[in-house]
C-alpha cells in the first residue's frame, strides 16, 4: 500500500480556522443533545465483519452499475487493507486511529496511483459511511462526500420512514438547490450520529446544525447561518417531529418564556426565605400583568432592589431596611451599570412601593403566609415628590427630539422613495435583458451576469435573480436583494409615518386588517384594522390614498404569483411565544424561509438608512429615527393641523388625553395659529347688530382679490385684503403656490438666473452674487417640493379577498 501522498490544499483547507461564531440564541426552546449512536442492522452487524463480507453487501445494496460495483469493490479491498495497519477490534477503532479521520486528508490521498484509483477510495469510503459501519465525524464526511452521497445513504437504510421524508422535501414548491441540500442535512445527520431516521429528534437534529454552524468552514455568505431550516420544516409537516416541536428551526433557537422561579434564580439571591417570597410575590401578581411586565417586575425587584441590598448589607434577612442601608441603596440605583444616570429612578421606588404596599395588603387576609414580610415601606414620600418632575422632563426631551426630526422627515422619506424607485427600474431593465446584455438604467451602464445557480434555476422553469456588473464603479451585485430590502425600506418608513402605529401593530398587521366601509352615498373608505397591543384593545382607523397605496403595494408583493398572502409566523419578543401561522402582512421571503419581520430588525434597518444619508448630508450625523419617532411625528402632524385631540387620541388608540399631549410638540407658529383662533372664537360672541350685510360692491372687491393674487407662475396665498409684502419677489414667497403647468417656466428662470450670476461674476458685483444664489436655492427647493408632489401616484383599487369572511370583500 502506498504512504499518503503530498497534494496542494483544496479550497476549504484553505480558510483559516475560525473560532465557534457568537450566537444571539443561548437559551434555545429546544436543546441540542446529540442521539445515543444506533446504527441500523439490516444487513446484520458488520462492525466485526470481514470486508468480503461487506463487498458483497455493497454488491446487493447497490448492484449498478457495473464499473461502479467493481471499482467499490476494489476499493473496499484496498481501503480494509489500509485500516488494518491501525489497531482496534472493530472498523470504527480502526478508523479513529488512522490519518483518515483527520480533517486535512480525504479517502484519495491514500492512493498515489491514477485518478480511478482514487476514485476507488472514495467509493469505498462512501460505501463504510453509508452501511453505517463507520461514523464519521461532519468535517471527515463532508470532505469525503460526493454527488451520489445522499442516494447511496437513502439506498443503504431502505427505511420507508427515511423514503416518506425525501418524498415530502421532493414535493415541496421550491428550488432544486434548496431540495438537495434539504436531503443532504437530513442524510448527514443520520450518518454523523449514526442513527436511523426514527432516531432523529429535534434535539439530535439541532445538535447537527449548531455542528455544523461551529465547525465546518464556510464563505461570507454562509458564516454563522444555521442549516436544515427547510429539513426541519419538513420533518414538522411531514409528522415525523412530535406535535409539539416548534414548527421552523428558528423557533427551536428561540428563547420560550422563563417560569417564575427562572425568573427570580436568574439574579443571586443568598438567602433561600426571600428568595421563596419574591417567587410567590410575582407569582400571585403573575395572574394580572403579562410577560413582559412580570419579567421586569422581577428585574427591578429582585436584581435591582433586593441583590443591591444584599451586596450593602450581607446579613439582611427580611424587609425592613435601615435608613443607612436605604441611603446606599438609592445611591446606586440613581447610576446604571455603564455609569449613565438612571433616567427610571421614579419607575423603579414605584416598583418597590408596590411590593410593600402589596403585601401589607395580602397579609390583613393571609397573615399567615404575609404578615412576617409585612413591614413599613423605606420608600418616604418625600423621594417620590422629589422625582415627581420626571414626567416634564421627559416630555421636554420627547418634544426636543420631535423638533430636531421633524425637519428632517421629509428627507428620509425622499431618500428612501429615491432609492426604491432607482432600483426597481434597475430590476426591471435587468431582469428584461440577457445573459451578457448591456443595459442602461438611470444614466449608468450596466451587464446582466448570469451565475451557474441562475442558469440551473432557468432550466428548472423558475426566475433567477438579477445580478448585474456596473460599468461605472466596476463591482457586481445582486440587485434582487438591494431591490427587496429598499422595498421594504419605503414600506416600512411609509407605513409608521402615515398611521402612526406602534411597532409592534406593525408586525400584526394581516390581510385580515384591511377593511373597507361603504358610506350610505356610495363611497367606499378603506379601513386598517388594528389588532390589540398595548393598551388591549382593537381600534380601526381609516386610511388616506398614500397609505392605502402603499399598503396595496406590499400585498401586491407577497402575492406575486400566489393566490393569496402566505401564511407565515411571527415571533413576539415581548412575550416570547410564536404565534400560529397568519397572512402577516411585513413577511420576508429569505431562502426558504418565510418569516414576518422583528421589531429589532426594523430598527437596525431604519439606523442604517440614517447612516446611509448622514455620508451625504450632515444634517442626519448622529441623528436615526426610532420606530416610535414616526408616531410621535404622527402625532404632531394631526393635532397641529387641527385636527381635535380627542380624535387623535382614538386613531392612536390611548386611553388617556395626556399621554396623546406628551407626544405633541408645540411650535412657535402653532401658538400664533390657536391664538388668532382665539380672537375668532372671541369676535364671534360680539353682537350680530355689528356685522351689517355685505354690499355688492363689496362682494365684487372681494372677488377681484383673487384675481389679483394670479402671478405668472400659479397662485398667491396671501390672505384677504392684504398687499404683497415681499414686493413681488414671488420666487422667494413661501406663499406661492406653483402651478405645475409652469415647471418648464422654472427652469428658463433658473438658466436666465445663472446667467446673470455669471455676468455678476464678471464684473464683480458680489452682492449681486449672493441676491442671485438666494433665489436660486428657493427656486430649486420649489421645483424639488414640486416634482415631488407630481410623482406620487396612488393606486384606489381595494385588495380583494376571495376567501375572506362574510361580508368582506
Amino acid at each position: 500500500m502506498a504512504s499518503t501522498q503530498e497534494r496542494p490544499l483544496r479550497l476549504h483547507e484553505m480558510r483559516p480556522r475560525r473560532a465557534a461564531p457568537n450566537t444571539r440564541y443561548t437559551r434555545p426552546t429546544v436543546i441540542a443533545a446529540p442521539a445515543t449512536p444506533h446504527p441500523t442492522r439490516r444487513y446484520g452487524d458488520l462492525s466485526q465483519a470481514e470486508m468480503v463480507e461487506i463487498i458483497a453487501v455493497a454488491a446487493r445494496v447497490w448492484p449498478h452499475p457495473d464499473s461502479r460495483r467493481e471499482g467499490r469493490a476494489r476499493g473496499l479491498r484496498k481501503l480494509g487493507a489500509y485500516l488494518l495497519q491501525y489497531p482496534g477490534v472493530t472498523w470504527q477503532q480502526r478508523w479513529d486511529g488512522c490519518p483518515l479521520n483527520s480533517e486535512t486528508m480525504v479517502a484519495g490521498d491514500v492512493s498515489s496511483g491514477s485518478l480511478c484509483a482514487r476514485s476507488e477510495f472514495h467509493q469505498a469510503v462512501e460505501a463504510l459511511f453509508a452501511l453505517q459501519i463507520i461514523r464519521p465525524t461532519l468535517v471527515v464526511m463532508r470532505n469525503n462526500r460526493s454527488r451520489t452521497f445522499c442516494q447511496h445513504v437513502i439506498s443503504a437504510a431502505n427505511d420507508p420512514a427515511l423514503n416518506a421524508v425525501i418524498a415530502a422535501i421532493d414535493a415541496l414548491d421550491t428550488c432544486a438547490l434548496h431540495k438537495r441540500w434539504a436531503i443532504f442535512d437530513v442524510c448527514a445527520a443520520l450518518i454523523t450520529q449514526g442513527i436511523p431516521i426514527a432516531d432523529l429528534t429535534p434535539e439530535a437534529f439541532l445538535y447537527y446544525t449548531r455542528l455544523t454552524r461551529d465547525t465546518v468552514p464556510r464563505g461570507k455568505s454562509s458564516m454563522g447561518k444555521y442549516v436544515g431550516t427547510l429539513a426541519w420544516k419538513t420533518l414538522h409537516s411531514c409528522g415525523h417531529f412530535p406535535a409539539g416541536a416548534p414548527p421552523t428551526l428558528r423557533a427551536a433557537l428561540r428563547a420560550p418564556q422563563l417560569s417564575i422561579t427562572e425568573i427570580v434564580d436568574q439574579y443571586p439571591v443568598t438567602n433561600p426565605a426571600v428568595r421563596q417570597m419574591f417567587i410567590d410575590y410575582l407569582t400571585r401578581r403573575g395572574a394580572e400583568v403579562d410577560y413582559s411586565s412580570l419579567a421586569r417586575m422581577g428585574q427591578v425587584l429582585v436584581k435591582l432592589f433586593w441583590v443591591a441590598i444584599e451586596h450593602i448589607n450581607p446579613d439582611q434577612a427580611d424587609l425592613r431596611l435601615s435608613a443607612e442601608v436605604y441611603t446606599q441603596w438609592r445611591a446606586t440605583i440613581s447610576v446604571c451599570e455603564d455609569g449613565s444616570p438612571r433616567l427610571d429612578q421614579r419607575a423603579v421606588l414605584t416598583w418597590v412601593r408596590a411590593l410593600y404596599a402589596d403585601i401589607h395588603t395580602w397579609a390583613v387576609h393571609e397573615p399567615e403566609h404575609w404578615a412576617q414580610w409585612s413591614v413599613p415601606c423605606p420608600v418616604p414620600r418625600s423621594d417620590m415628590r422629589a422625582l415627581s418632575n420626571h414626567l416634564p422632563r421627559r416630555r421636554e426631551r420627547t418634544h426636543a427630539t420631535i423638533r430636531v426630526l421633524q425637519p428632517l422627515l421629509p428627507l428620509l422619506v425622499e431618500h428612501v422613495t429615491t432609492r426604491y424607485e432607482q432600483l426597481d427600474e434597475l430590476n426591471r431593465r435587468g431582469a428584461a435583458a440577457g445573459d451578457g446584455e448591456q443595459f442602461i438604467a438611470n444614466g449608468t451602464t450596466y451587464t446582466r451576469v448570469y451565475t451557474r445557480n441562475d442558469r440551473t434555476l432557468i432550466a428548472e422553469g423558475r426566475t433567477p435573480r438579477v445580478r448585474v456588473y456596473n460599468h461605472t464603479t466596476c463591482a457586481k451585485f445582486d440587485v434582487t436583494r438591494l431591490e427587496d430590502a429598499a422595498f421594504w425600506s419605503w414600506a416600512i418608513v411609509e407605513t409608521l409615518r402615515l398611521s402612526g402605529l406602534r411597532i409592534e401593530e406593525l408586525t400584526e398587521l394581516s390581510q385580515l386588517s384591511v377593511r373597507q366601509y361603504q358610506r350610505p352615498n356610495g363611497e367606499v373608505i378603506a379601513l386598517l384594522v388594528v389588532a390589540p397591543s398595548k393598551t388591549d384593545r382593537e381600534r380601526v382607523i381609516p386610511m388616506s390614498a398614500e397609505l392605502f397605496h402603499v399598503i396595496a403595494c406590499v400585498i401586491r408583493r407577497i402575492t406575486a404569483g400566489r393566490t393569496s398572502v402566505p401564511l407565515a409566523t411571527r415571533y413576539d419578543d415581548c412575550e416570547r411565544i410564536t404565534t400560529d401561522p397568519q397572512p402577516f402582512l411585513f413577511q420576508r421571503h429569505i431562502g426558504n424561509r418565510v418569516e414576518v419581520m422583528s421589531t429589532g430588525a426594523i430598527g437596525i434597518s431604519l439606523r442604517s438608512l440614517c447612516a446611509d444619508i448622514a455620508r451625504t448630508d450632515k444634517r442626519f450625523a448622529g441623528i436615526h429615527f426610532r420606530p416610535h419617532d414616526f408616531r410621535r411625528l404622527f402625532a404632531t402632524n394631526l393635532v397641529n393641523a387641527g385636527l381635535p385631540i380627542h380624535i387623535g387620541a382614538a386613531l392612536l388608540g390611548h386611553l388617556d388625553l395626556q399621554t396623546t399631549r406628551g407626544y405633541v410638540a408645540v411650535f412657535n407658529e402653532d401658538v400664533i395659529r390657536h391664538y388668532q383662533a382665539h380672537l375668532q372664537r372671541r369676535r364671534a360672541t360680539r353682537p350680530t347688530s355689528e356685522y351689517t350685510p355685505v354690499s355688492d360692491d363689496e362682494w365684487a372687491e372681494f372677488d377681484a382679490h383673487f384675481d389679483k393674487r394670479k402671478v405668472e407662475l400659479g397662485g398667491c396665498g396671501r390672505p384677504y385684503a392684504t398687499p404683497c409684502t415681499h414686493e413681488h419677489a414671488c420666487i422667494r414667497c413661501p406663499m406661492l403656490h406653483i402651478d405645475p403647468k409652469m415647471l418648464t417656466r422654472l427652469d428658463e428662470i433658473e438658466t436666465d438666473l445663472l446667467a446673470r450670476r455669471d455676468h455678476a461674476h464678471t464684473e464683480g458685483w458680489l452682492g449681486e452674487i449672493d441676491g442671485i444664489d438666494l433665489t436660486l436655492s428657493y427656486l430649486r427647493t420649489k421645483r424639488d417640493e414640486l416634482h415631488h408632489r407630481l410623482r406620487r401616484t396612488t393606486n384606489l383599487g381595494v385588495p380583494a379577498m376571495p376567501h375572506g369572511p362574510a361580508g368582506l370583500s
